[in-house]
């Protein structure tokens, strides 16, 4: 068994919401890579590259890399994922994007070999159901407020809000939001970086109120100061998301309890494997794992479904359906229903390419 043919496919997706934002940058369209890893029987393994400036790299960035990348794939034994890997890293520098959708091929192709999900390969699912979260991008706090009561109404229990700076505004539109869902609803908040800690600290005494579970990277990801000094002050869980971008960050954090949680990423942290070592870490160190968003067709969020429905605790929702945010999706759909996620009992990831 090994890897006969390498392409790279563009796959252009536009958002539903063409205003779609968050604090760092304005998300129209999304401009991702599929990788196809074919065998040398005709079965073909599936990845994807994320691509948005502001948060992973440009389209041509990811296509370059992984074009480069492909001879390193092509031709070696597909029971040797590690060692490709390494090879991989070796290579190029940083490009966790790409390097997270040759991963993902190798492990879809070799699944679909041995007949299994791709979590067997991660040591095996402990849940084949996963509940879901929604983002609400930033608007006006009427519009968020009637974006978060849809969602409600089509099962979600859980919602992040998108924040931007400005506290006053901020915590209109959190007060809206609770307003519209009702006290059952668990909400988060994300910043992205746009607070620094004692603006945040004063904000959170406003909203407190409002009854929040999380908040997700409120200040800069360099300033782990602000981010150790929030969860040691706020009785709410404060969670390192752009300041966990490598294993080596994740170990930082879990080692000097910087953060009471993680926000995990299959294409973030660049593969499966640094996704598992991550896991793992946080387990070790009683840090909670959270599996976050990332936006891309099915696919992605099939690939980080699998992942995360090995993890033995998941207190907070995971944001694995924001692929229904985009049009233009090539890929088969995934079980979603009141909110929850079902995994798929196919072999690989159990997404496909439409017909």
């Amino acid at each position: 068994m090994h890897v006969a043919h390498v392409s790279v496919i563009p796959c252009p997706q536009r958002m539903r919401d063409a205003s779609w934002k968050f604090a760092r940058a304005s998300v129209p369209s999304i401009e991702g890579y599929l990788l196809a890893l074919t065998d040398d029987i005709g079965t073909t393994g599936l990845g994807y590259a994320h691509a948005i400036p502001a948060i992973t790299t440009h389209g041509e960035g990811v296509r370059t890399a992984l074009e480069l990348l492909a001879p390193v794939v092509t031709g070696r034994r597909l029971g040797e994922i590690a060692a490709i890997m390494n090879d991989v890293d070796r290579k190029l520098a940083f490009q966790y994007s790409a390097k997270a959708a040759i991963d993902m091929a190798l492990h879809d192709l070799l699944a679909r070999r041995l007949g299994v999900p791709i979590s067997a390969l991660l040591g095996g699912q402990v849940r084949a159901e996963l509940r879901l979260s929604r983002i609400l991008s930033i608007k006006p706090p009427s519009e968020m407020a009637a974006n978060a009561a849809a969602l409600v109404a089509g099962g979600y229990r859980q919602l992040k809000l998108k924040l931007s700076g400005d506290t006053e505004l901020d915590i209109a539109r959190v007060a809206a939001v609770r307003g519209a869902v009702g006290p059952e609803v668990v909400l988060t908040l994300d910043p992205n970086q746009s607070y620094h800690a004692k603006q945040m600290m004063a904000a959170f005494a406003r909203m407190e109120r409002y009854d929040i579970a999380l908040i997700e990277q409120p200040v800069p990801a360099h300033d782990w100061a602000g981010l150790s000094l929030l969860a040691r002050s706020l009785p709410t869980a404060i969670e390192a998301d752009e300041s966990a971008v490598t294993v080596q960050d994740i170990h930082r954090l879990v080692a000097d309890r910087v953060v009471d949680a993680v926000n995990l990423k299959v294409t973030k942290l660049g593969g499966f494997r640094h996704f598992m070592e991550a896991v793992h870490i946080c387990e070790a160190g009683c840090v909670t794992c959270r599996v976050g968003a990332a936006f891309g067709p099915a696919l992605m969020q099939a690939m980080n479904a699998q992942a995360a429905s090995t993890i033995g605790a998941l207190p907070y929702a995971c944001e694995l359906s924001e692929h229904e945010q985009l049009l233009d999706d090539p890929c088969t759909g995934l079980s979603i229903a009141n909110g929850v996620l079902t995994l798929p009992g196919t072999p690989g990831c159990g997404v496909e390419l439409a017909a």
